[in-house]
């Protein structure tokens, strides 16, 4: 078998169901399988794989057991060759593991290899590309003078900015949302530390793949959506954790400082800060909707349920439609329908028309709600549809 899929559910059941749709697609033509497990999800998630997904391997952990260890097991289940590690607030295109994998057939000494990510909105997400945390790095970080030196390699080692967003090439850390490196590799080296519950093991792995003499790398030519924000919220709870994380790998491979540890509880605060204000900020309330779909009846439903105006469209055509005098002066959202697009062509879209002052949702195939994200600190959104109404087979 050549891949294994692994994803690591816990309480984002409408983002689960979107994003196995997805991979599904994306392995139609690839020797494969995909392993979800669940951490105890208290919502439907488990009843929703068995009643849409029974051909997919699904293991139900009967608490929490963390990031480390829910993929550790899932691991353990793999018959692939290769494994992507991947969130359930994801989204692929129909091509994303073939371009992977050619790129790894022509490419030498590969440790993990990581992708371009974008949020909800289309903007690119400058974490799945980033140098090794050292103090001075993380210092670089808090205080955000990778911001005002962006080309010196002094300040810009953190988000990796010796690669633009369309570069390909080497780095040092990758995100934990999307990574693909071989089985083999990945039992070497003991897998994602299960010291650590969370947030530091995507930079743990990757720092000790490096120690391997292997090579992480950014790979551009493919784009996945991460919601991001869905899968934790960012309270004190979140700040604690991040903050034990940092100390848990500094300590683990630099030994521990305590000048390490006052700038990581410094960063927390204003971190703490920062994405509070962001949160705040997140007001968008569309007056209206333009509906990408090829069923007209379906444009009829969605006004009748949100009761407010929805303008339909078979084709994506935006010179035309975005021109139009009703659509301009008040806040829009655009459904994209997978029914009529590709997940390939709703990434594109959606990179192109990024900061436009649109906000975006998808009804995925054969599901009964929107979905989306108004930006990366935004926790997302779902719309269930009215079933007696909707139909979307």
């Amino acid at each position: 078998m050549q891949l294994s899929v692994i994803i690591l559910n816990y309480n984002v059941r409408y983002f689960l169901e979107q994003c196995v749709l997805s991979v599904q697609k994306a392995l139609e033509n690839i020797d494969s399988e995909i392993i979800v497990v669940d951490n105890f999800s208290a919502d439907d998630s488990c009843l929703m794989m068995k009643q849409r997904f029974p051909e997919v391997k699904l293991i139900e952990n009967k608490a929490n057991l963390g990031f480390p260890k829910g993929n550790n097991i899932g691991v353990a289940e793999a018959k692939g060759e290769y494994i992507c590690i991947l969130n359930p607030d994801t989204v692929v295109a129909e091509d994303t593991f073939e371009k992977i994998a050619s790129f790894l057939a022509m490419t030498e000494n590969v440790g993990i290899v990581g992708c371009k990510l974008i949020d909800g909105t289309g903007n690119f997400l400058p974490e799945c590309k980033r140098g090794t945390p050292t103090p001075w790095v993380a210092f670089t970080k808090i205080f955000g003078l990778y911001k005002f030196f962006p080309k010196s390699s002094l300040f810009n080692k953190y988000y990796a900015q010796h690669l633009s967003e369309n570069q390909t090439g080497k780095v040092d850390i990758l995100v934990g949302a999307f990574m693909v490196m071989k089985r083999d590799l990945y039992l070497e080296v003991g897998g994602f530390d299960e010291n650590c519950f969370m947030y530091s093991d995507d930079i743990d792995l990757s720092y000790t793949v490096l120690k391997t003499g292997k090579s992480n790398y950014y790979f551009h030519e493919t784009s996945v959506i991460h919601y991001k924000g869905e899968s934790t919220v960012r309270d004190g709870t979140y700040m604690k954790r991040f903050r034990e994380a940092m100390h848990f790998f500094y300590k683990k491979h630099f030994g521990g400082s305590f000048v390490f540890d006052v700038f990581m509880r410094i960063g927390a605060f204003l971190f703490a800060i920062l994405k509070k204000k962001q949160q705040q900020q997140i007001i968008h309330k569309p007056e209206q909707y333009l509906l990408f779909s090829s069923d007209e009846s379906l444009g009829e439903k969605l006004e009748k349920q949100l009761q407010k105006k929805i303008i339909w469209s078979v084709d994506i055509d935006e010179n035309a439609l975005f021109s139009q005098e009703n659509l301009k002066g008040c806040p829009l959202e655009i459904v994209l329908d997978n029914w009529r697009f590709s997940f390939k062509e709703i990434i594109r879209f959606l990179e192109k028309n990024k900061n436009k002052g649109f906000t975006f949702k998808i009804i995925p195939e054969r599901a009964d709600f929107l979905i989306g994200s108004n930006s990366s600190n935004d926790r997302g959104e779902v719309i269930k549809l009215q079933k007696s109404d909707f139909n979307n087979s």
